[in-house]
């Protein structure tokens, strides 16, 4: 398939699945127009890239389904003054959309394969101000914490207590938890030093994984 389709699919996939569902932030919506999915996908997938669902992208994990990444994106109310801690890189696509959003971007993968690979990807896109680590997200990343917004791409049973400890004043975090079939998305939240949590959907993600 050629770019100026690939680039048309995506203009679709904006206004049908991610538009037409309420996400109106012009900047989350241009995010999702510039970054080409595709190229995240491995090369016998990227037909579908812009399909209305996850896909496979090896070792038993996912690309998540457009508007859920859009949706957790706008849930955290994007600023370019922003830090950011992502756990789970997986294909680097969510990476690419919030590094045009946020200041900087620290990712953890737990799959060192994976981390690899999005590394490679990202880079040759042109994505800069990323940094990424093999490494365990139940841990968060202290080396460069607090930060500003949390956004988890995988699903612990329970919020793991790291991540809400290396959230900062004022941060927010978005994050899946639960077990396998009944996952809820959270929207968590701290101010004056007090963690709160509401619920906002049903949800079903690959599991938050330990490194051992």
């Amino acid at each position: 398939m050629k770019e100026i389709e690939y680039g048309r699919l995506r203009q679709v996939m904006v206004e049908q699945q991610i538009k037409r569902r309420g996400i109106c932030n012009p900047n989350v919506l241009d995010a999702f127009l510039n970054v080409r999915r595709h190229i995240f996908l491995p090369a016998e997938l990227r037909d579908r890239a812009y399909e209305d669902h996850p896909l496979p992208i090896g070792f038993n994990q996912t690309i998540s389904q457009p508007y859920i990444v859009a949706y957790m994106i706008n849930a955290l109310e994007p600023d370019k003054n922003m830090r950011v801690l992502e756990i789970g890189t997986g294909s680097g696509y969510q990476t690419a959309v919030i590094s045009l959003l946020f200041k900087e971007i620290f990712s953890l993968e737990i799959n060192a394969e994976l981390a690899h690979r999005a590394q490679k990807i990202l880079n040759e896109e042109g994505y800069r101000n990323i940094k990424i680590k093999t490494g365990d997200g139940f841990e968060g990343w202290k080396e460069f914490a607090p930060f500003d917004r949390i956004i988890v791409s995988c699903a612990p049973a329970n919020i793991p207590a790291a991540l809400s400890e290396q959230l900062a004043e004022g941060g927010k975090m978005i994050i899946p938890a639960g077990e396998k079939y009944d996952q809820k998305l959270y929207l968590v939240e701290k101010k004056d030093g007090i963690i709160s949590q509401a619920e906002r959907l049903h949800v079903a993600f690959v599991p938050m994984l330990h490194k051992e």
